[in-house]
């Protein structure tokens, strides 16, 4: 090596730099999102579109209606869907998802790349009722939201010049 620094040092990481760690997660996190709105795309027409077994709509215009306002009800359940929902929001949605995670799982992330999936998925999954009420969904926002801060802002090359905070590291 030029500098006389080791190949598997610079490979592994050694100088607590955690690149390849960060690197690694983010591309399974991409591959996770990928899976879960390719999933999304499939199934939330039938689940819960407008002719669906639990229409989105109906639930939140019931939301609504309890709390008085519209505002009330997107401080109470946050999704995106308040702004208007029918199946082809829905289908688009998810495949914009499915797009945006693959843009992850190729390498290119940045904060507010995964702040934006996050949110997407977040909006899915509080209007998704019974159907999205499950662990895993759970732990793929937790999951989405501390990855948010584990990359630079608006930087999305595949390996950042920047280490990630050591307050993600520990968390």
């Amino acid at each position: 090596m030029a500098n006389g620094e080791p190949l598997v040092q610079k490979l592994f990481a050694l100088g607590n730099s955690y690149w390849l760690t960060r690197f690694v997660i983010l591309r399974l996190l991409g591959f996770v999102y990928a899976v879960a709105f390719f999933v999304a795309a499939q199934q939330l027409v039938p689940l819960i579109g407008a002719h669906g077994l639990t229409p989105a709509n109906h639930f939140l215009e019931g939301i609504q209606f309890q709390l008085g306002s519209r505002t009330a009800g997107l401080m109470q359940v946050p999704t995106l869907f308040w702004f208007g929902i029918s199946d082809n929001a829905l289908t688009i949605f998810s495949w914009t998802g499915f797009g945006l995670s693959l843009v992850v799982l190729g390498g290119y992330a940045n904060a507010i790349l995964l702040a934006v999936l996050w949110a997407m998925y977040m909006s899915i999954v509080h209007i998704g009722q019974i159907w999205y009420g499950y662990g895993w969904e759970i732990q793929l926002l937790e999951t989405g939201f501390l990855s948010i801060f584990l990359c630079p802002l608006l930087d999305a090359r595949p390996f950042p010049k920047c280490r990630p905070p050591i307050l993600v590291i520990w968390l």
